[in-house]
């Protein structure tokens, strides 16, 4: 196993950096710039401070420079040292290999202190989401295989038809209008805490448990999905497996009910449910993007949004990073999961 997880970690290097420069590429190739972003409204900017601006974070260079500059930084490149040796009126980057993630053009800070002040409550969010989804999605499943066309398993699978097909925009912007304006409930407004209450602490330094209502809606909202999958996947790979000649014979043996459907037919269901847990991590945060803009959630969804809404190339390949390193884990983490749900399973 770690054999394998060493060799997938290494095969994974060329896929993110082909991820890298694919993205960079196109990122480049959009309509618009920072610098047009960042000036746009100003009168006092003339169109040749604009291109000394520019100039100072290395944006009219070609593209492939600019690359080679974001992964490996400019403070070893001859050309941007004057005649007297001394480093010229540019911005001095050390490159993503040498931990230096630069800095947001926009809001003028270290992308990575952006990062780390906005990734507990995307990691708080993702979490709550990731195990309601867990918690609910697979009992419903093994409940639905084991009740076969009965009441159960006819409801639950028009609510999963109905979790999947609602958009989750339009159910968190319901959500918004009926409790957070018409009812005017405070909690369901958004936010990650009374704002009002905590007007000098964080609301990452609040007890979860004093904020918690504020939790319910953007999760309510991310795991209705997951819910519908886990449970649609769970029961039609629990048909296949409570019909199996093992569960037969445990029966026989005089085994209860609940030792056969969770200790021998659900072990063996969850194998097809492996293949896309770890993947279902990458999803939340993707997902996220559009939940935290509408519930006003202070994690990273925000922050890429804005960065890409703002041409702020450093926030945008930070994201492009994260969710390719996000992926490349998850599925090693289905690896795993596969020899923990059967250890007959070797690679």
């Amino acid at each position: 196993m770690t054999r394998h997880i060493i060799r997938r970690l290494i095969q994974s290097i060329p896929t993110l950096l082909g991820v890298t420069i694919l993205s960079y590429l196109l990122m480049t190739a959009a309509p618009g710039d920072p610098i047009r972003q960042m000036t746009f409204g100003d009168p006092n900017m003339t169109p040749q401070q604009r291109e000394a601006l520019a100039d100072r974070y290395g944006l009219n260079d070609p593209w492939y420079i600019q690359y080679i500059v974001y992964m490996t930084g400019n403070d070893w490149m001859p050309w941007k040292y004057d005649e007297n040796g001394e480093f010229k009126e540019v911005v001095v980057r050390r490159g993503i290999l040498r931990g230096d993630w630069g800095n947001s053009i926009t809001k003028r800070s270290a992308v990575i202190d952006l990062i780390e002040v906005r990734l507990p409550a995307t990691i708080e969010l993702g979490l709550a989401t990731f195990l309601v989804s867990l918690i609910v999605g697979i009992p419903i499943g093994i409940g639905a295989a084991v009740w076969h066309g009965k009441l159960f398993d006819n409801g639950s699978r028009i609510l999963a038809v109905l979790g999947q097909a609602v958009p989750d925009f339009w159910l968190a912007l319901l959500l918004l209008l009926t409790f957070g304006i018409t009812l005017n409930i405070d909690w369901a407004r958004g936010g990650r805490c009374d704002a009002r209450a905590n007007r000098r602490t964080p609301c990452g330094q609040v007890p979860i448990t004093q904020r918690l209502e504020y939790l319910i809606f953007p999760t309510l909202v991310l795991s209705l999905g997951g819910v519908a999958g886990y449970s649609r996947f769970m029961r039609t790979s629990m048909l296949d497996t409570i019909n199996s000649d093992y569960i037969r014979t445990a029966r026989a043996k005089g085994l209860h009910d609940r030792t056969v459907w969770f200790k021998h037919a659900a072990r063996n269901a969850l194998i097809p449910i492996a293949t896309f847990l770890g993947p279902a991590v990458v999803g939340i945060l993707g997902g996220a993007v559009i939940i935290e803009r509408i519930f006003s959630w202070p994690g990273l969804g925000q922050l890429f949004l804005e960065g890409i809404s703002q041409r702020d190339y450093p926030i945008v390949m930070a994201s492009v990073i994260i969710g390719a390193l996000l992926t490349v884990i998850a599925y090693i983490i289905s690896d795993i999961l596969y020899a923990v749900f059967d250890p007959r399973i070797r690679f």
